[in-house]
């Protein structure tokens, strides 16, 4: 009998919190399910631990890969899922022991191709933890997003949803394989929400999301990841003839997360982001302007500052 849920598991460098998260999954209630493990080439204990498990639960399955980033070990596990739908725990987050159970149930009833979850937040610096509810998003209700937008506004968090493995397939949705593990969520999550004609969010948090102490970008090679998810969000749009339909909700996207890549870099990669933010901007006018219905006063303010004078946007710390 196929599993009725496959749980993809990406794994790097995480053996302070693996056990945590594989314990969560192993004791869910709903039992018919695989769990792919896939180890992204790690250097601590990871895969030993995960072998471990393995040995003793026959529903994991470990791949052991060398390292090549979170894109490429989830395109992996997806691609060696054999369950209806497809879930996803990170491995240093921990799930509820009913979440794919509840999230099956409701997936089943309703023929959903995306079932959602509201998650926690988990503090690692203080054990802290924070209920975060999906944004102006109604729950027990049949949503399309191909009329109602706001599953684009949630946080990406691949995380809190199952998916349909067909609907998947159909669509050959795959995440982008850039290099470590930086914002590879942004593109998956839109397109899925662009190829979507059925999700449910339900009024429930299963899932907890860890939040480890932030550092800024330092490397140099993680500085313009986001625009790659955004090169990648609008050339799938406009191959399935969605760009002119989905352009002002990818700009409002696009400027919150630029803004958020933004502050988490160091100089001077911080300043040379800047600088191809404005680029953007002066280059996609029509768009990054009062025609579009998602920006407030306030965001237009800051648009115009970036787009004219980077330098005082960059000193007046405008965020």
């Amino acid at each position: 009998m196929l599993p009725k849920v496959s749980i993809v598991v990406p794994v790097y460098n995480v053996e302070k919190y693996l056990r945590q998260c594989l314990d969560s999954i192993i004791n869910q209630t709903l039992t018919n399910i695989e769990i792919i493990c896939v180890n992204d080439g790690s250097t601590d204990n990871s895969l030993t631990i995960l072998q471990e498990y393995a040995d003793k639960d026959s529903r994991i399955r470990v791949i052991d890969k060398p390292n090549s980033g979170y894109g490429h070990s989830m395109n992996i596990g997806f691609q060696l899922c054999t369950g209806e739908y497809i879930g996803i725990v990170e491995s240093d987050d921990f799930a509820k022991s009913e979440m794919f159970e509840i999230l099956y149930k409701i997936a089943i009833e309703n023929d959903l191709d995306i079932a959602r979850c509201h998650f926690f937040t988990f503090t690692q610096k203080d054990s802290s933890i924070k209920k975060i509810d999906s944004y102006q998003m109604e729950t027990n209700v049949l949503i399309n997003p191909q009329n109602d937008l706001s599953p684009f506004l949630q946080w990406p968090s691949v995380w809190a949803n199952i998916y349909k493995r067909t609907f998947i397939q159909k669509n050959n949705l795959k995440f982008l394989e850039t290099p470590g593990a930086s914002y590879q969520d942004t593109a998956f999550s839109f397109k899925v929400y662009a190829c979507a004609t059925r999700m449910m969010l339900i009024d429930a948090p299963l899932i907890y999301y860890r939040i480890h102490d932030q550092s800024s970008i330092k490397s140099k090679d993680k500085v313009f990841c986001i625009c790659d998810e955004f090169n990648e969000i609008m050339a799938f749009c406009k191959n399935k003839m969605l760009y002119e339909k989905l352009k002002y909700l990818i700009c409002y996207l696009q400027y919150k997360s630029y803004k958020w890549n933004y502050n988490r870099l160091e100089m001077p990669h911080r300043y040379l982001f800047l600088l191809h933010w404005s680029k953007e901007i002066r280059k996609n006018s029509e768009i990054y302007s009062r025609n579009n219905p998602f920006f407030i006063f306030k965001d237009l303010k800051k648009i115009v500052v970036i787009k004219l004078l980077p330098l005082l946007y960059r000193y007046r710390n405008e965020l």
